[in-house]
């Protein structure tokens, strides 16, 4: 068996040297206490400091323990930072395809809306932010499955005559999904109802989120439910532009 992963343990020293710590400390005191030089030291806390476990007061320098542990216990980011990130994507990537963009996060194995743009269409539309979507029945909630897996039942809901209602052909499609990158929705929850959705990623690649386009069968699949090449581009686009603005997140104390 491999033996355990130096880095690791020495971040996790420092980490819990901070926790114990009655106040922040000195570069200089965290790497003499754990008997590492300051430049690896200063290395692996700039890395802590990165994915918000480690934060560092602008005046002292010193460094203390980040909110982004807390963080740890109560989601993968804040709903409503994962919207704020991805407003100025979903709104272009509505305007692109000419389809509905919704942004979700994961629960407990389905997908909460947490932003919707409308189709630019100016036809009688119904946002439904704070709506749960069925996790094996859309596109988004696939996604989510899919890189963020949970318990999945033997028997799923019914919804139309395309849901995939056994655990047996849900994980064959959430294996294509993670292979490929994105998913598709064949009317798998409304009958002529057609979804595209890519994963949105965070530090360390972590899938905190789904965002795609819904709309209807035609416009979005060809005759064979594929999704149209130019649609499933705008939307991979989109994702990786969320990403990237999810990359520079930074948990706030």
């Amino acid at each position: 068996m491999p033996g355990s992963i130096q880095s690791i343990e020495r971040a996790a020293a420092i980490l819990r040297l901070l926790a114990a710590a009655p106040g922040p400390l000195r570069l200089t005191e965290i790497s003499s206490s754990v008997q590492l030089s300051r430049g690896t030291a200063h290395g692996i806390l700039r890395t802590l400091t990165e994915v918000g476990f480690v934060d560092q007061d602008r005046v002292t320098g010193k460094y203390l323990l980040g909110a982004g542990l807390v963080a740890l216990g109560g989601g993968l980011v804040d709903p409503n930072e994962l919207r704020a990130r991805s407003m100025n994507w979903a709104d272009p990537l509505a305007a692109r395809t000419g389809e509905a963009v919704r942004v979700v996060t994961p629960e407990t194995g389905d997908a909460r809306v947490v932003h919707y743009v409308f189709r630019p269409d100016h036809s009688a539309q119904k946002a439904d932010v704070g709506a749960v979507l069925p996790g094996h029945a859309t596109a988004l909630g696939k996604v989510l499955l899919a890189f963020h897996p949970v318990a999945v039942p033997d028997v799923l809901t019914f919804y139309t005559a395309r849901t995939l209602i056994t655990r047996t052909t849900l994980t064959a499609e959430l294996t294509r999904i993670r292979r490929q990158g994105w998913a598709v929705e064949r009317g798998e929850h409304q009958m002529d109802m057609a979804g595209i959705a890519a994963p949105l990623t965070g530090l360390g690649g972590l899938v905190v989120g789904a965002i795609g386009i819904h709309g209807a069968v035609d416009r979005l699949l060809d005759p064979a439910g594929v999704p149209r090449p130019r649609l499933l581009a705008l939307v991979q686009e989109c994702a990786r532009a969320v990403g990237r603005e999810l990359t520079t997140l930074r948990t706030q104390v």
